[in-house]
């Protein structure tokens, strides 16, 4: 850190944007940058928390788990969450859906357990998995008044259904004078959703919702960061569209979350998309195991921005990073 504040008394603001934005190794972990030390440089970060497929999972695995002993726990989750924003001052807390269905919790209390925690936990939007709809279309509203928190999905099509005009499309937030356009996508729900469970749901071509979503907040909203919430997978070996895939064929998306597949990604992968441009591509595996952090850090008045992200494991050392 001295380093850093050192690099800020000795150079010029322009000389300090163009070693952060343009260099490859920079000078510090983004997340260690401190953001007074960005205020006097016209910088900006924005720090993005993400998980997925937490799976109903509130308390930790067993010490003697042969997997994955002694990590998650929501009470970890949310001592971490508040660490971070004690020390960040534009958060933005999101999930990538299948917040149901794995423990007993979701079978003694269908959803509403999870959806109360995660409001305490103040996550800004979700959308929403397969495993979703596993109490029925009617179990699902049923638990939305419990979530202080907006469902973002542009692919599903609830016209026809109890969840009528309970999801939104797309949904901009202003942080530190960035906007941030967020759109959800949702799996395809054949094969993996009981129609009895689904009731009449649409499912629309992800791909050019994606694009269309994506042109709106970037074109039309002016959006400086845009990220999807995608709950395709990160891979499905060419059989249907993921992340991957649906990365190379996007245009205007920055960041996809992802979810579905439980792939543990120790950092965002870059793809190039259609355009030729880099697009990040995260997940965090499962279980609430792990957090996904991605810090941005823009330029405000050209609003170029660099990334830097990770995952954190949730365990008792979790809150002493």
């Amino acid at each position: 850190m001295s380093q850093l504040m050192g690099e800020l008394s000795m150079n010029s603001r322009r000389d300090f944007i163009k070693k952060t934005l343009y260099s490859s190794a920079g000078i510090i972990a983004f997340s260690a940058i401190p953001n007074e030390a960005l205020a006097k440089t016209e910088m900006v970060k924005i720090t993005i928390l993400h998980t997925n497929d937490v799976h109903s999972h509130i308390d930790p695995f067993p010490d003697n788990d042969p997997k994955y002993p002694g990590l998650g726990g929501i009470v970890r989750r949310a001592a971490l969450i508040k660490k971070i924003r004690s020390e960040e001052k534009n958060v933005l807390l999101l999930d990538v859906g299948d917040i149901f269905q794995g423990t007993p919790y979701f079978n003694m209390y269908g959803g509403e357990l999870e959806f109360k925690l995660m409001s305490m936990m103040q996550y800004d939007a979700s959308t929403i998995g397969n495993h979703d709809f596993d109490n029925g279309l009617d179990g699902l509203v049923k638990q939305l008044p419990h979530a202080n928190f907006p469902f973002i999905t542009c692919n599903y099509d609830f016209s026809d259904t109890p969840m009528a005009g309970k999801t939104i499309p797309h949904k901009i937030f202003l942080k530190g004078d960035i906007k941030i356009g967020v759109f959800g996508l949702g799996v395809g729900l054949e094969g993996l959703v009981d129609k009895k469970l689904s009731g009449n749901t649409l499912y629309l071509d992800p791909v050019k919702r994606a694009a269309e979503a994506a042109f709106h907040l970037k074109h039309e909203e002016k959006c400086d960061l845009i990220i999807c919430l995608s709950h395709l997978g990160y891979s499905s070996n060419g059989k249907k569209i993921n992340d991957v895939e649906l990365a190379k064929q996007s245009k205007n998306i920055d960041i996809i979350l992802g979810g579905h597949t439980h792939t543990f990604l120790d950092k965002p992968l870059t793809y190039q998309n259609s355009d030729g441009k880099d697009i990040l591509v995260a997940q965090v595996g499962w279980a609430g195991i792990r957090l996904g952090r991605v810090d941005f850090i823009f330029e405000k008045r050209s609003k170029k921005m660099a990334s830097e992200g990770y995952s954190i494991k949730i365990s008792k050392k979790s809150i002493a990073i």
